[in-house]
């Protein structure tokens, strides 16, 4: 792992097409703590919420003050994958232009994590990077919608999109496993089974939507036995099994939960090598990955605030606790003992 520092920079104004927000929120995750060392001279962050400082010539979907979601979906809208509807998997992601961030000291420039480096009390993204903020939501909620609760609800409707009454397995209950189970209880299904090695994180799915929960044994470390429990609780299997632990060995672990026919969808994002048993696959199953729940944010977020506003998505209750930006150390030490289920931090 790499280090990190808290220094003061200077924040470009904003080119053609180009929004600053003063950050009022960023959420943290695993993601940003593996990646240190490995992205060079960052600004981090990819969750965040704030308010419109500036803008740039030509834009028109948010004005100065405006309260606004970020997201790392920045699609051009014209690509074979954007007209296709995956606009996740835009081929030509618009990005911000280079030294966004200048540190004083130097001048050399800065990039930013994801293209939005959270981490910071003012960012310039592209104004694809914004979505209005409509409704009243506490800005550590807000912030989370522009990944973890995308990521685990969208994942589910937008990519798996089980049908009334199916039966789901979520393996991993932090923030993107609770998403997916809201996303499966919004869906419908009948029988949503979260496991996971943490007995409080089980209490909290239970509250978030869960039918069942299965605490993993010692030792089980490939989930073998939960895996039986499950086969044995639905006659076969569950349709669906979303993986949502970021642990390598356990990425393709949801085949072993799904009924011959059935779909296992891995949401955590890790890509390490591993070794894969092939009888795992038997019979008709399939496997998929999901980038960030397959977000199109102007459908997406517009969704998401509507779900939270009528009491359909709970989100404050994913927030465990916040820290000054300053405490980011305890933070992260804090995020890899598991201490928390999701960690917001404060830049101001």
């Amino acid at each position: 792992m790499g280090g990190f520092a808290i220094e003061e920079v200077e924040v470009d104004d904003p080119d053609r097409g180009e929004v600053q927000v003063a950050i009022r929120a960023s959420g943290l995750c695993h993601t940003d703590v593996s990646m240190l060392g490995d992205v060079g001279r960052v600004i981090l962050g990819h969750e965040g919420a704030g308010v419109v400082s500036a803008i740039g010539a030509g834009v028109t979907s948010v004005q100065v003050g405006d309260p606004v979601i970020l997201n790392w979906a920045r699609s051009c809208r014209e690509c074979e994958m954007c007209v296709a509807g995956l606009t996740n998997l835009c081929r030509r992601q618009i990005p911000v232009h280079e030294g966004a961030f200048r540190p004083k000291s130097t001048g050399e420039p800065i990039g930013a994590f994801f293209g939005l480096g959270t981490m910071s009390t003012l960012t310039l993204v592209h104004e694809r990077a914004v979505t209005p903020l409509r409704v009243e939501m506490p800005w550590p909620s807000a912030c989370l919608l522009g990944c973890c609760v995308m990521t685990g609800f969208g994942s589910v409707i937008n990519v798996a999109k089980p049908e009334p009454g199916a039966s789901v397995a979520v393996i991993g209950t932090g923030a993107v496993g609770l998403c997916a189970v809201q996303g499966a209880r919004y869906a419908g299904a009948a029988k949503i089974i979260a496991v996971d090695v943490n007995d409080t994180k089980l209490e909290a799915a239970t509250s978030f939507g869960a039918t069942h929960t299965i605490l993993v044994q010692p030792g089980d470390d490939d989930l073998r036995y939960a895996a039986a429990l499950v086969v044995e609780m639905t006659a076969g299997g569950v349709d669906l099994a979303f993986e949502s632990t970021a642990v390598p060995r356990l990425l393709t672990a949801p085949l072993l939960f799904i009924r011959d026919g059935g779909t296992a969808i891995q949401i955590s994002g890790s890509e390490e090598q591993i070794t894969i048993d092939g009888s795992a696959f038997f019979w008709d199953k399939q496997y998929l990955t999901s980038l960030y729940g397959r977000c199109d944010p102007q459908r997406d977020f517009a969704l998401l605030q509507r779900l939270y506003a009528d009491g359909q998505l709970e989100i404050d209750a994913l927030v465990s606790r916040t820290y000054p930006l300053v405490e980011l150390r305890q933070a992260i030490d804090d995020l890899l003992d598991g201490k928390n289920v999701k960690a917001v931090l404060l830049p101001e």
